[in-house]
């Protein structure tokens, strides 16, 4: 009678064991949810810092007239009134490509 109830549970422990380890729920599922967390966390910090970035380029947008004017000649090529425009055909920077190749140069 006793080989029977301790059959009978160390059958139970098993099964028990089994769902644990393997089941829905258990250690296994613990353990993919968690490395999927850790690699979503670490896209997510280089989004972050990315929109940090963009946030302090849109304040110094909206408070500053320098980054304005480094983003026009940058971006549209703008050249002030008082400076003097040389463009030097089929000369290349090395850094920066063909359309670093123009220069502006203050009088």
């Amino acid at each position: 009678m006793w080989k029977w109830v301790i059959a009978v549970l160390i059958v139970m422990l098993g099964l028990m064991q089994y769902r644990l380890w393997f089941g829905e729920g258990g250690i296994r599922e613990y353990n993919d949810i968690q490395a999927r967390a850790d690699a979503l966390e670490g896209a997510t910090d280089t989004l972050k810092a990315r929109n940090d970035r963009l946030a302090a380029e849109v304040v110094d947008l909206k408070t500053g007239l320098d980054a304005i004017e480094e983003r026009a000649r940058s971006d549209i090529g703008m050249v002030r009134q008082d400076e003097q425009f040389f463009w030097v055909p089929d000369v290349e920077d090395r850094d920066a490509g063909p359309a670093a190749s123009t220069g502006v140069v203050q009088p």
